[in-house]
C-alpha cells in the first residue's frame, strides 16, 4: 500500500443532460465507488474529461469528492494542462479544495523537449506539499517521458508514483528497479501483467463499473495467487473489451454507470459524444 493506494478508479465526472456538473450524480458515484472497493480516487483526469473542465470546476469536484469521502479514501487531483502556469494554479486550487495528492500529465499539444517535461514536472511539484504522480500517456500527449527523464524526476521528494499508460513494460520493470517510483497501471487491458511485474495498483476505467474485480486482481496478485489472478483478469475481459476498446473509456463508463442507476444521465461534455451516438456521414461535395 503506498500513499495514494492500490484499487484507484479514474473517476468519471457526471453531468446533467445539458453538460452542466450532477451534485447529486457525483454523491451517488462516490458511494458507489468506496463501496465496491476503492481506495483511490482520480477527479478530473483524461475520464473525468479534465480538458472540458473549467478551474472553477476543477476544484470543486475535488472539494465535493474530499467531502464526500471523509478520508475513506485518497483523492487524487488531475491538474495537468499544456500550460505551465495553469497546471500550477490548478495545483495549488486542488490542494486548498482537499486532495491528497496530484496526478500531472506530460504536457500535451506543444510536444516539449524532455528537458521542457522535466521543467514542467518540477514547477508543478514544486507548487504545493502534495505527492505527485505522474502521468505517462504518450498516446494522448504526443510525447513520453523517457527513462532519463522519470529517473531524474524521481529525486524530487514529493514526485512518488507513475501512471504508466505507455505500455512499455520492459522499461516500466527498469524505472522500478532505478528509483522508488511506484507504479500504477494506466491501461486496463494490461492491469495483470503491470500487477505482476510490480506494480503498486491500478489507476482504472473499468473500476467504475466493477471495482470489487479489480480489488480481487490485485489481491490476488500480492497474495501469489496467480491462477486465480488469471481468472479473475479473464472475467474481467469482456468488460474491458466493452469499455476500452470502442469508442471513448469516459463515454462508455458513463454509459455503463447510467444503465447501473449510479448516475442519472450519460452525458459527455463535446468534444466526446454520448456511447451509442450514431456517426454522421460527411456529404460528398457534389
Amino acid at each position: 500500500m503506498t500513499e495514494f493506494g492500490a484499487n484507484l478508479v479514474a473517476m468519471v465526472t457526471p453531468m446533467e443532460p445539458g453538460g452542466g456538473l450532477s451534485e447529486p450524480g457525483l454523491a451517488r458515484l462516490v458511494d458507489h465507488l468506496l463501496a465496491t472497493g476503492c481506495d483511490g480516487l482520480v477527479v478530473g483526469g483524461t475520464t473525468g474529461e479534465s480538458p472540458t473542465l473549467s478551474d472553477a470546476e476543477a476544484a470543486g469536484l475535488v472539494r465535493a469528492v474530499a467531502a464526500r469521502t471523509g478520508g475513506r479514501a485518497r483523492v487524487i487531483a488531475g491538474v495537468g494542462t499544456y500550460d505551465t502556469a495553469a497546471s500550477v494554479r490548478r495545483a495549488r486550487e486542488a490542494e486548498a479544495a482537499g486532495a491528497d495528492a496530484l496526478l500531472v500529465v506530460c504536457p500535451y499539444y506543444s510536444r516539449p523537449t524532455q528537458d521542457g517535461v522535466l521543467a514542467h514536472c518540477l514547477a508543478v511539484a514544486d507548487a504545493t506539499e502534495l505527492p505527485v504522480m505522474l502521468y505517462d500517456v504518450p498516446a494522448r500527449t504526443g510525447v513520453a517521458m523517457a527513462l532519463p527523464t522519470l529517473v531524474e524526476l524521481a529525486r524530487h521528494p514529493r514526485i512518488r508514483a507513475v501512471k504508466d499508460a505507455k505500455g512499455d513494460l520492459f522499461e516500466a520493470m527498469t524505472v522500478m528497479s532505478r528509483t522508488s517510483l511506484a507504479y500504477y497501471c494506466g491501461i486496463d487491458e494490461l492491469n495483470l501483467p503491470y500487477l505482476a511485474c510490480g506494480a503498486a495498483g491500478l489507476v482504472s476505467v473499468v473500476a467504475n463499473v466493477s471495482a470489487d474485480r479489480t480489488a480481487d486482481l490485485i489481491r490476488a496478485v500480492r497474495d501469489g495467487d496467480l491462477v486465480k489472478a488469471r481468472a479473475v483478469n479473464d472475467a474481467l475481459i469482456p468488460l474491458t473489451d466493452t469499455l476500452m476498446r470502442a469508442g471513448t473509456g469516459a463515454a462508455n463508463a458513463k454509459a455503463a454507470l447510467a444503465e447501473l442507476g449510479v448516475i442519472p444521465y450519460a452525458t459527455v461534455r463535446l468534444p466526446l459524444v454520448e456511447a451509442g451516438t450514431p456517426t454522421r456521414a460527411t456529404p460528398t461535395p457534389p
